[in-house]
């Protein structure tokens, strides 16, 4: 980038202005800032003619919590208007925009596996312990090992037009730039090969505007079908079973063919261990049924330090086949890199004896590296390979490749999470719920109706309303107040009670009762809104149209009220409520709402009432332990209260939506 004159294109799946551009010695040394947000605004205060456009997935909420907190302004504040800063969500549901792409001026690009964000700096000795390695809140994480791929000449022109592309699908203005003369390569990396041939492959997604590609998933094809000798590959997941499929039967038809697999031990999250260590049994399964696991070695990078060891986490996405394909990119061996995300590889393949050399080495030297040696040893080792490696990972070596356990079975959870976590299509919710809606479903959502319906008496008409009394829920909360799972118990309350439509009122109240006011207005309002969250979800997964033949003429006036008019018609609906609380947050999910609008709109409906309720909890209390006059004057003083600072804030509301017409 310190070479550009023109345009910058970073294209990823994350970003972070915290990135930190340094080497192995922590430190830069060309004058610049060492953060990638400060480095980029003084290189445009530098270049007055360059643009810089950076373009990253618009995550699900799932994801909040790795990624960096308001982007846009860490990159765009105090920046010239030539850095442009835009998130596609021109996406289906379920799909992401995992191209790792960054193209400069048209004359240089990257291409792999690596985001320019935190948790990726390592070095290529991949130490148990880096004091380097640690993340912006000093906190220090495992070994990272990706790979990322730096083209010029004709591969660099057809990346540039790749993220011209992107940049434009996503909604976000093209700027075309002219042509530029001049090398951009930095002198300081030395081109590894010259003159090879080189493919791109894509996998986009169909849009009204684009016929999208599935070359990824075609060259995976084509590439082992052609294998005969050795196929290497690293990947940070492996459960497109389709994929192993296809490696088996090449080793049944060529009983030559051996296979080296180089994966991560665990993943970081919860959820990928779910969605795809998950998957990684059935892959494992293709080559145990197909009889050729003698043949095939799945293995995880272990680094040793002097009191501990640490798996290194694999992130690349690398396939080397017979020395004379070298594949770097994007793409998972998942069913979703397939078809459900955008995904970019870079195809290399040799045309002369001194590029297979190349290849051969670059393979020699990535087995090496993970195992301490080099890659003149291994190639003396070629054909004994599997041999070596195994006698590698029993001793204690600073580095070395481990089995992974192929018996390893996870949660039953993992059944319902990896195929909506990992699917080989965008999950398009609304026609699945369209296909999804037989005869037995109509009944069995029929029945739910009647059960929420009749659960909704059953709390105001039954003797079970002695336990949707204030008192009652309030002493059941009151009864863990001390202790620090207190406030856990009660947004737990909330969800349990939103799915049996519990009035919501009363569980702020005897929130408040219980647990005073600070905690109880924290505890209250974290519970209100993850209740809505899941409900939401629930009638986003319904649909619109089964809402209203669920819940009748209802729906429709609820529906009326919140669609097409945002954040401020839900706040209204949530201060003067025209439905229960749960009825509301499920249509409002089968409605064209956008979560953000509604998540917006109940927080600013419903705290104005939280808000109350917790201020006058300690009278709440009384009440319940001590009913006389005088606290039942101060709980009608509260309601009135309730409804005057609902009445003054939908008044303003409405003030405001008035003018925003």
């Amino acid at each position: 980038m310190l070479l550009a004159t023109q345009q910058v294109y970073i294209i990823g799946w994350d970003i972070h202005s915290l990135t930190r551009f340094v080497g192995p010695s922590g430190r830069a040394d060309d004058g610049f800032p060492e953060e990638l947000g400060p480095f980029l605004k003084a290189l445009l205060e530098a270049k007055q003619d360059l643009r810089i456009n950076i373009l990253i997935w618009n995550f699900p909420a799932l994801y909040a919590a790795e990624r960096e907190w308001n982007s846009p302004s860490k990159f765009s504040s105090k920046a010239p208007d030539r850095l442009r800063f835009c998130f596609d969500s021109s996406l289906p549901l379920g799909s992401a925009q995992h191209q790792k792409i960054v193209a400069i001026d048209g004359a240089v690009a990257f291409s792999g596996g690596l985001d320019l964000t935190i948790r990726r700096w390592d070095t290529s000795n991949h130490a148990a312990d880096d004091p380097l390695r640690i993340d912006p809140d000093g906190k220090p994480y495992p070994p990272f090992h990706d790979v990322q791929c730096l083209v010029d000449g004709e591969a660099a022109g057809a990346l540039w037009e790749l993220a011209e592309r992107r940049w434009q699908a996503a909604g976000c203005t093209v700027e075309r730039a002219v042509a530029t003369d001049g090398d951009r390569w930095p002198a300081s990396v030395p081109a590894d090969s010259l003159e090879m041939a080189t493919g791109i492959a894509r996998t986009e997604l169909r849009t009204g505007s684009a016929t999208g590609a599935n070359e990824v998933a075609r060259l995976f094809e084509a590439s082992i079908n052609v294998a005969n000798r050795f196929i290497y590959i690293e990947n940070q997941f492996i459960s497109a079973t389709d994929i192993a499929g296809m490696l088996a039967q090449r080793m049944l038809d060529v009983p030559s063919l051996r296979v080296l697999i180089v994966t991560p031990k665990t993943h970081s999250s919860w959820f990928e261990s779910q969605a795809m260590q998950g998957g990684r049994g059935g892959f494992i399964e293709a080559f145990v049924s197909a009889g050729v696991t003698d043949r095939v070695r799945i293995l995880y990078p272990l680094a040793r330090g002097v009191n501990s060891s640490t798996p290194v986490m694999v992130h690349s996405k690398v396939m080397i086949v017979d020395d004379r394909v070298l594949r770097v990119g994007s793409a998972n061996l998942n069913n979703r890199s397939m078809g459900a995300d955008t995904e970019c590889d870079l195809l290399f393949e040799a045309n002369s004896e001194q590029h297979r050399k190349f290849i051969d080495h670059i393979r020699h030297g990535f087995i090496g590296h993970f195992c301490g040696l080099d890659a003149l040893e291994v190639g003396r080792h070629d054909a004994e390979l599997f041999g070596l490696l195994d006698q590698l990972s029993t001793g204690e070596r600073e580095k070395s490749l481990g089995p992974i356990d192929a018996t390893e079975k996870l949660a039953g959870v993992a059944s319902i999470v990896q195929p909506v976590a990992d699917p080989r299509q965008p999950l398009h919710l609304d026609r699945a719920a369209s296909r999804m809606w037989t005869l037995n479903t109509v009944l069995a959502a029929g029945g739910l109706a009647v059960a929420l319906a009749g659960l909704a008496l059953v709390w105001q008409y039954t003797p079970l309303m002695d336990f949707s009394d204030v008192g009652f829920v309030s002493a059941f909360i009151a009864q863990t107040a001390r202790s620090e799972f207190a406030p856990l118990l009660a947004i737990a309350a909330f969800v349990i009670g939103g799915f049996m439509m519990f009035p919501v009122v009363i569980l702020i109240a005897a929130t408040a009762a219980a647990l005073g006011p600070w905690m109880g207005f924290i505890s209250a309002a974290a519970g209100v809104l993850l209740s809505a969250l899941l409900l939401f979800g629930i009638g986003r997964v319904l649909g619109q149209a089964r809402m209203q033949r669920l819940l009748g003429r209802r729906s429709s006036r609820v529906q009326s009220r919140i669609i097409g008019k945002g954040v401020l018609a839900v706040a209204l609906i949530r201060m003067v409520p025209l439905a229960p609380f749960s009825v509301v947050n499920m249509v409002a999910g089968a409605s064209k709402l956008g979560l953000r609008d509604f998540m917006l709109g109940t927080a600013l409906g419903m705290m104005p009432g939280i808000t109350v309720m917790a201020a006058l909890g300690a009278q709440i209390a009384d009440l319940a332990a001590n009913a006389s006059w005088t606290n039942v004057l101060l709980l009608a003083v509260a309601i009135v209260a309730w409804i005057a600072v609902c009445l003054v804030a939908q008044f303003l509301v409405t003030w405001l939506a008035g003018r925003k017409t």
